[in-house]
């Protein structure tokens, strides 16, 4: 079954017999539905049973995300693409990780200032693939305040 998530869903084929053959290879081409056999049919169901194993394993909220991927291998590139990212993902959210840990209110900055850039941080991680629970959102605000 793996490899309908990495190539695709399987096209089921038979020698084009109309075409003259050249080299000895057949063309091939699309079977058409009323000629496949159950061994045909079990093949082309691989790929819904790939997506229903894919959506049981996964949370409401990552479901959402790839709830309009079509086939088992879009939902694979989708689910690779929010947890892994390409290198300049990964690289924002190194840097956007790094200024949540070092965020501290700057002097003279107010309350509104700092929970805006505070708020936007918390954002952009999120729009990342990075999310906070209150109670941690709560304790780095806390340690981010001027302690006077």
């Amino acid at each position: 079954m793996w490899y309908v998530i990495t190539d695709g869903p399987l096209k089921i084929l038979k020698s084009n017999t109309v075409v003259a053959v050249t080299e000895g290879a057949s063309q091939m081409v699309h079977k058409h539905r009323s000629e496949w056999t159950g061994e045909d049919k079990k093949k082309v169901n691989l790929d819904n049973v790939a997506k229903n194993i894919l959506h049981k394993t996964l949370d409401k909220n990552t479901f959402s995300k790839i709830k309009m991927c079509y086939t088992a291998k879009e939902i694979c590139e989708k689910l690779i693409q929010i947890y892994d990212g390409n290198e300049q993902a990964k690289e924002n959210k190194l840097s956007a990780m790094q200024k949540f840990e070092n965020l501290k209110m700057k002097a003279g900055e107010t309350l509104n200032e700092f929970d805006e850039c505070f708020s936007s941080l918390v954002n952009e991680l999120a729009a990342l693939g990075k999310e906070y629970g209150n109670r941690e959102i709560a304790v780095k605000v806390m340690r981010a305040l001027p302690r006077d």
